[in-house]
């Protein structure tokens, strides 16, 4: 515990507990909270662009299978390289996986990093104060 001695003008000094108060009424964030809000944010940039948006929506379609790049690209008509591009950052950033066959290199949705995600955003907009419905979340797509 983190004690200190203020002494203001006339006032004899006082000691504060800084770490508790702090700690307790939430007014500092915490380092894995600012650690966790920085993966998000980063999450959220690597699906942020037009093309890996479409590429996450055709990888989610094609679950639990996946897709071969080939696949991928007929489909949404990416140029290769542009493509090798979207998928290594969506890669980099934990949202797809990747595995070899053969020659060829199936991509599939990381849904652990898409549930952790959307827990993310669940948790303060349908749990703490409520913003929204979870049932309208869930019904929006149907």
């Amino acid at each position: 515990m983190l004690q200190e001695s203020y002494e203001v003008g006339s006032c004899p000094a006082i000691a504060l507990d800084r770490f508790p108060y702090f700690c307790n009424s939430r007014n500092m964030p915490s380092r894995k909270s600012e650690e966790q809000t920085a993966k998000f944010a980063d999450m959220f940039s690597a699906i942020g662009s037009e093309a890996r948006l479409g590429i996450m929506q055709l990888l989610l379609s094609a679950h639990p299978d996946g897709l071969v790049v080939g696949e991928i690209q007929e489909e949404l008509g990416i140029p290769n390289s542009t493509l090798s591009h979207h998928l290594d950052k969506l890669r980099n950033e934990g949202l797809v996986q990747v595995r070899r066959e053969s020659t060829f290199l199936r991509y599939t949705a990381d849904m652990d990093a898409l549930q952790e995600l959307l827990q993310f955003l669940y948790a303060e907009c349908c749990t703490r104060n409520k913003a929204l419905k979870p049932e309208l979340i869930t019904q929006c797509c149907r």
